[in-house]
């Protein structure tokens, strides 16, 4: 098996389809999964590309806090965009409690994660961490949609950013091949498949999407969460659409 990539795209609440990718990879993808290289992904796309290179183990215990927090933004009256309600502090108390002390230094040189500087608006991937600390800064930055998530960017070596989704929500690494994972369906590797629709395409900043209705749904659960009851069956979509893609590719074990 070639040099392989793993990148996971910008998804807001969405991220409930990455975590059921990486239970699918972790249960049926090992000999895939051991020929990875890098991780790499935008906004919640970033969290579990973290998560699945430093802390394994902790799928569940990600699936449980992202329905906390999704249950939580849905008391809100207006949301994550309600005023005082504090979204960041809630997203980083959950990454404090998931990822391990080691970490950064797991993540060195093999995770890439999407941000955008908000004074020249342009995107970096980030790659080296010189602590815990700075990771779950360039992790918070990858999340931080502004007015919906707040009104302070986040802060990283002097300089603030927010949501590398904006600039780029599907990183694709220079060397190798790299397998995307979208809860989107579109042209990535691992995604779902609507039926019946117009094979018209359109572009989100590298991600490349169907225009269809489902999608456009899609694209408001990333907001706004749905019922659990949805979220788990995006969950078990991402487990499934996962294992045929593993199938397809003879990784399947």
């Amino acid at each position: 098996m070639n040099h392989l990539n793993l990148s996971f795209a910008a998804c807001g609440f969405l991220g409930i389809y990455h975590l059921g990718a990486a239970s699918a990879l972790l249960k049926h993808g090992q000999k895939m999964l051991n020929a990875v290289k890098h991780f790499a992904g935008a906004s919640a796309g970033s969290l579990v590309a973290t998560v699945l290179l430093t802390a394994p183990d902790k799928i569940k215990e990600s699936k449980d806090f992202l329905y906390q927090f999704s249950e939580d933004v849905k008391k809100q009256t207006f949301g994550a965009a309600t005023p005082r309600y504090d979204f960041m502090k809630y997203l980083r108390e959950g990454i404090e409690n998931i990822l391990p002390a080691e970490a950064h230094m797991i993540a060195e040189n093999c995770l890439h994660i999407s941000i955008t500087n908000t004074r020249s608006r342009e995107n970096c991937l980030v790659s080296t961490f010189a602590s815990r600390e700075e990771l779950i800064q360039v992790l918070l930055a990858s999340c931080f949609v502004p007015v919906y998530a707040g009104m302070k960017a986040v802060q990283y070596k002097g300089e603030k950013w927010f949501d590398g989704g904006f600039t780029d929500s599907l990183p694709i690494l220079p060397t190798g091949r790299t397998v995307t994972v979208s809860p989107f369906f579109g042209r990535q590797d691992i995604c779902p498949k609507d039926k019946g629709h117009l094979d018209l395409y359109f572009k989100i900043v590298n991600l490349e999407i169907l225009l269809s209705r489902a999608n456009f749904e899609r694209l408001n659960q990333a907001l706004f969460p749905p019922s659990q009851a949805r979220m788990e069956s995006i969950f078990q979509e991402g487990f499934e659409d996962t294992v045929i893609f593993l199938q397809c590719e003879k990784w399947y074990e």
